[in-house]
């Protein structure tokens, strides 16, 4: 039961990874149709112990279309010609969605405008109206 270890806080056990070797799409000439070098990775979101709750939660919502109704990322690899190129890239891209889940976005403070900021504002608005009237039909005098 080797850990992978993801961030300081999270590590996933190797078994919860379900790699399966396709053969890729593409260019490649006669190897792309004998060799089995494309990888889909899938990994069980809501049967990982070792993810924390509210990260599980921003992972659902960060995986979006390569998440599956029953909570399984899949992700596929076959830009490399080597198997194990696809299965590292395939992982990282695995370990970077769960890095981004785990950090917290701050949260925003609301401030007010400043005094000067709503006298620019209110004067850009007052140059703007006056630059419009000049642009009427001229008034029979």
């Amino acid at each position: 039961m080797p850990l992978i270890q993801v961030t300081d806080a999270i590590a996933i056990d190797e078994d919860e990874l379900v790699e399966k070797f396709v053969r890729a799409s593409g260019p490649g000439g006669q190897s792309v149709n004998k060799t089995s070098s494309a990888v889909e990775l899938r990994f069980d979101t809501r049967r990982c112990e070792t993810l924390p709750a509210h990260v599980r939660e921003r992972l659902e919502g960060l995986a979006g279309s390569r998440m599956t109704l029953e909570g399984v990322i899949v992700l596929f690899a076959q830009t490399a010609r080597s198997q194990e190129l696809n299965r590292q890239e395939a992982r990282e891209r695995l370990f970077d969605l769960i890095r981004r889940a785990a950090h917290v976005p701050k949260t925003r403070k609301r401030t007010r405008p400043t005094f000067a900021s709503k006298l620019r504002r209110l004067d850009g608005k007052t140059k703007r109206a006056g630059l419009k009237s000049t642009r009427g039909k001229p008034g029979l005098d």
